[in-house]
């Protein structure tokens, strides 16, 4: 981020706060950071976002405890806006346990054990917790995003990071992860969801609008998307594979199962299945569609128990292909 503009905001280390109740830890886990109202009025803020502040009668006030306060008057999206216009900073809040109506703090949380938050839950950079976390309002995490137990997000999840998910992921919203998911469980998610990195689930992944991705699916039971599904490498599913939109991917597709799709399945090498594989009514099966002609018998394989209709692009090899 860029610096900030000379004599308007200092840093100062902070000691981190040790088993002390949320709203305590909070306090005393927030660094030295003043904003003036000169810097406040330079952001641009809603007139009764600025009125608020004013009646603070504070020539600057602290970062966190601005914060703070924002959240306590019930003013969470003020916070956050607040968080996207200073951006975060190097504090550490750590408690045994957090319970709160929303929290928004501008550094990393780290709970040592579960985590339960009524509204909105962000923070600046990452997000640690040793047991389980319900968030029932919107999650969002800065950085990477650790969680041994499982996740229940009763809003939308945007996650700057890394996630590492020990049991399940629900999100009864869209999902968005700028790095590598790994779930140790089953991942559900209410809308369409996006990773940037790999994904790895270990057992079923459902997701009831689009799934992207820009690396490899991996599946340790069924992947069932109620829209298209896209990756920009491979999809690899111990189970079915059922999309109602179209399948596009760079490499290749293997499920222990069936391929079913409600549009057309479209491969960049070989296509694999234990049972069958079928494309929507009206669209065909491509594999092959990023191999050269001459590497179709090894690299553009079309192996299932029987052969696919309006098989259009592709070398079937029965079932005895190799694996993709």
């Amino acid at each position: 981020m860029p610096p900030f503009p000379s004599g308007e905001i200092s840093l100062a280390p902070c000691a981190l706060a040790h088993s002390l109740p949320a709203d305590e830890a909070i306090a005393n886990a927030s660094a030295a950071t003043d904003i003036t109202r000169h810097f406040i009025r330079a952001k641009r803020p809603c007139a009764d976002g600025y009125r608020w502040y004013l009646r603070r009668q504070e020539g600057a006030s602290n970062y966190q405890a601005l914060l703070d306060d924002l959240v306590r008057e019930g003013r969470v999206e003020d916070a956050c806006w607040m968080l996207d216009q200073f951006g975060p900073t190097n504090d550490v809040l750590e408690v045994d346990h957090l319970e709160a109506d929303a929290l928004v703090f501008a550094g990393s949380v780290r709970c040592r054990g579960h985590a339960d938050v009524e509204g909105v839950l962000r923070t600046g950079r990452s997000l640690s917790v040793l047991g389980g976390l319900r968030v029932g309002g919107a999650l969002r995490v800065g950085e990477d995003l650790r969680v041994a137990g499982a996740v229940r997000c009763e809003g939308s999840a945007r996650l700057h990071g890394d996630v590492r998910v020990g049991w399940s992921l629900t999100v009864a919203q869209r999902l968005q992860c700028t790095g590598s998911l790994r779930v140790g469980g089953e991942l559900d998610c209410g809308a369409a969801a996006h990773v940037s990195g790999h994904c790895r689930v270990a057992q079923d992944l459902r997701v009831v609008g689009d799934l992207g991705c820009d690396g490899g699916i991996k599946v340790g039971g069924h992947l069932q998307a109620d829209a298209a599904v896209q990756a920009a490498r491979g999809v690899w599913a111990m189970g079915d594979v059922d999309c109602k939109g179209h399948l596009q991917v760079g490499w290749g597709v293997r499920a222990g199962g069936h391929i079913h799709t409600g549009g057309a399945i479209r491969a960049g090498e070989s296509l694999w299945a234990g049972e069958t594989i079928a494309a929507g009514d009206a669209y065909g099966v491509y594999a092959g569609l990023d191999v050269p002609l001459p590497d179709w018998p090894h690299s553009a394989q079309v192996c299932a128990r029987e052969q696919p209709a309006r098989l259009l692009s592709g070398c079937w090899t029965g079932g005895t292909g190799s694996t993709p």
